[in-house]
């Protein structure tokens, strides 16, 4: 599954959450370090549903960018 993650950078860091599975939130130092704890979070909530026999939410946020030449 590919879901759509936001970053934004704070102050001295950088931030991360998953607009379509509430709760899921990780940070890092670094972009590259934001990413990689994104994706174990991402991992380790949906683990954690599957566990709880909860449902699985599906990717539905849609995130793209066209600019004008």
């Amino acid at each position: 599954m590919r879901y759509v993650i936001v970053i934004e950078q704070a102050d001295g860091n950088y931030s991360a959450y998953v607009p379509d599975v509430p709760g899921c939130v990780a940070t890092g130092a670094t972009l590259a370090e934001v990413q990689q704890a994104m994706q174990e979070a991402l991992a380790f909530h949906l683990e954690g549903l599957r566990e709880e026999g909860l449902p699985i939410p599906p990717p539905s946020t849609i995130a793209y960018v066209e600019v004008a030449a």
